[in-house]
């Protein structure tokens, strides 16, 4: 079993900034493909931006909505993951929750095995 903790939501106005982490348990973080998911209040859970294995060519997934404004990182000898959110909107806000996988990039919810317990994020008007 692998444990994912998120820290770093909270309330931002809007076109502000906030950065999500995500610190897993375990020895081998870097094996693994990192996601950041959102759901929003009434509405599906949905990918946001996704990065590829250690070993891999450094893939990035994101969605439209976000290109541009959102960027993920990882740091595998912290074992963490990092959503940097900037020009944040009000349709930003959601749940957000930190996922992993083994293998390659998805963007299928089901596709990943272990999932954090999700951080609010709230950007006004």
């Amino acid at each position: 079993q692998v444990q994912l903790v998120e820290s770093g939501g909270g309330l931002v106005q809007a076109g502000g900034s906030l950065r999500l982490s995500c610190t897993a348990s375990g020895r081998t973080f870097s094996a693994y493909v990192m996601a950041w998911f959102r759901q929003p209040p009434g509405k599906e859970r949905e990918p946001v931006a996704i990065i590829s294995r250690m070993g891999m060519s450094a893939t990035t997934y994101y969605a439209d909505s976000v290109k541009g404004r959102f960027i993920i990182s990882r740091d595998n000898a912290k074992n963490t993951v990092y959503l940097q959110m900037n020009s944040l909107k009000p349709e930003d806000t959601a749940v957000y929750y930190c996922a992993a996988k083994l293998g390659n990039i998805a963007t299928i919810r089901a596709a990943y095995d272990y999932w954090g317990q999700g951080t609010q994020v709230t950007v006004s008007s």
